[in-house]
């Protein structure tokens, strides 16, 4: 299974870019997770149909927060993937994130703006960084795909 994560959009409507995103890089995934930051829920008219599973984050708008829980546990075969934006400062955000969970093998985060994808204690860490323009201009924006078959396996993609 294909899967295409994206976080950190902070789009209140839908826009070409991501548009193209959709069509070009997600092309072929079976789901769409969002990390949070949304900013908006018409910006999710830009994903096209796909199923979208998302979760709020600390710049999302009222309405984003009503339809988006703060976590998902996403069952998938027999893996479960954590979706969660994260909080705070980027040091120490893993640990903070994982103790949210109980035995996922994947947490996919957003807030940072930075890609991550590592393995440690058996646990996939995977931020596809931000869509948006990056916090810091040496920070290029990015998306993820996630392909899950004998295991997880994580690809950061510049845009």
């Amino acid at each position: 299974m294909k899967i295409g994560v994206i976080s950190d959009t902070h789009l209140k409507t839908p826009e070409s870019r991501l548009e193209e995103v959709v069509k070009e890089v997600f092309k072929d995934v079976q789901l769409i997770l969002h990390g949070g930051d949304l900013h908006s829920l018409e910006m999710l008219d830009a994903f096209q149909g796909k199923e979208v599973i998302a979760v709020a984050g600390n710049c999302d708008s009222s309405e984003v927060r009503q339809r988006f829980s703060t976590k998902e546990v996403i069952p998938i075969n027999h893996y479960k993937i954590g979706l969660i934006h994260g909080w705070g400062w980027p040091v120490g955000i893993e640990k903070r994130l994982t103790a949210q969970f109980d035995d996922i093998h994947c947490l996919v985060y957003g807030h940072t703006h930075w890609a991550v994808n590592h393995l440690r204690n058996g646990i996939l860490y995977f931020n596809p960084g931000s869509f948006s323009s990056s916090l810091f201009s040496f920070w290029r924006r990015s998306v993820g795909l996630l392909t899950i078959n004998e295991g997880i396996h994580g690809e950061i993609i510049p845009l």
